[in-house]
């Protein structure tokens, strides 16, 4: 999430209560967690095995638990407890807008877009022109939605992260991390029935320019889906996937957190993807292989008995 305009360091020290470390005099343009962190960003973090991932990403600032060393120029902000810091912060900048009505009135339309019976448009909700958006989509606060989209009955755009904070030492296991990013659907997506699309948990999720989507498929928060893909129904993405240009994933498809697939990759059917994949290839099985090493291995399998039976006649 970009703030409205930058904020001093100095400033930010202050909303959280943290102890300033370093670089005293600096900016801040935005919050991020790490897997999408930019230069002039702030992260949080609370253990030490990801102190170094942190304090050397493209983060200026950090957020920590405990004083540790730095590079020169970054500042660190020491506070207790930096999951509660972060929490602070996404308040303070993106709080939470209740709906007052089923279209909001900071919400804009573009001209010729056709808008269907019970669908709802959240708090500063952009769409664009000569979109067609299906009876009882939802499209929550934040999202963007470009031009010459198709977005059918029942989807919803914009739900929050399926996204914790951790630590078995506290009564309640799990906290959660409220979503401060949005979802940017660009020109000529087509979106199917019954879809769900999170929002980033402070980045964004993004669904590129002429990708087709069936019914049924979960993307999750922060992925980045590139240009022209088709993803059949019932496909689930983690979050924080890079999927490329021109990549197809066929019916109930699953991918992993985190990983990338190169462009013009395809997946075929009802197979499992837990790591990334090279591009211009086809891939089948669970877990994924090149999709011709993986049949040939099928049809072996296949033989199995009748090898068996000569060996014990053998």
């Amino acid at each position: 999430m970009k703030f409205p305009s930058p904020v001093s360091v100095q400033w930010l020290a202050d909303l959280i209560g943290a102890r300033l470390l370093g670089n005293s005099i600096g900016f801040v343009r935005g919050i991020n967690e790490i897997h999408r962190v930019e230069q002039g960003d702030v992260v949080f973090v609370d253990h030490p095995k990801y102190y170094d991932t942190c304090i050397n990403s493209a983060a200026t600032t950090i957020i920590i638990n405990n004083e540790t060393d730095f590079p020169e120029g970054k500042t660190l902000l020491v506070v207790a407890e930096p999951f509660n810091a972060y929490l602070t912060i996404v308040k303070h900048f993106r709080p939470y807008e209740p709906l007052a009505k089923s279209i909001s009135e900071t919400a804009t339309v573009g001209e010729d877009t056709v808008i269907g019976p019970g669908v709802v448009i959240g708090n500063h909700v952009s769409i664009g022109k000569n979109c067609i958006i299906h009876p009882n989509v939802t499209i929550l606060n934040h999202c963007i939605i470009g031009n010459n989209v198709i977005i059918q009955a029942g989807t919803v755009i914009g739900s929050d992260a399926f996204y914790y904070n951790s630590k078995k030492t506290r009564e309640l296991w799990y906290r959660k991390m409220d979503s401060c990013g949005r979802v940017i659907i660009e020109d000529n997506v087509e979106i199917g029935a019954g879809c769900t699309v999170d929002r980033g948990v402070t980045h964004d999720t993004i669904i590129g320019c002429g990708t087709k989507m069936d019914n049924m498929i979960h993307i999750g928060h922060d992925t980045v889906i590139g240009k022209n893909c088709l993803i059949a129904a019932q496909v689930g993405i983690a979050g924080g996937v890079e999927i490329g240009n021109g990549v197809t994933l066929w019916g109930q498809v699953g991918v992993s957190k985190t990983l990338r697939i190169g462009d013009n990759a395809t997946v075929l059917a009802q197979s499992g993807v837990p790591g990334s994949l090279a591009a211009n290839k086809i891939y089948f099985g669970t877990p994924v292989e090149d999709a011709v090493v993986k049949k040939r291995e099928l049809v072996w399998i296949k033989r199995i008995p009748e090898l068996w039976k000569k060996v014990m006649e053998s």
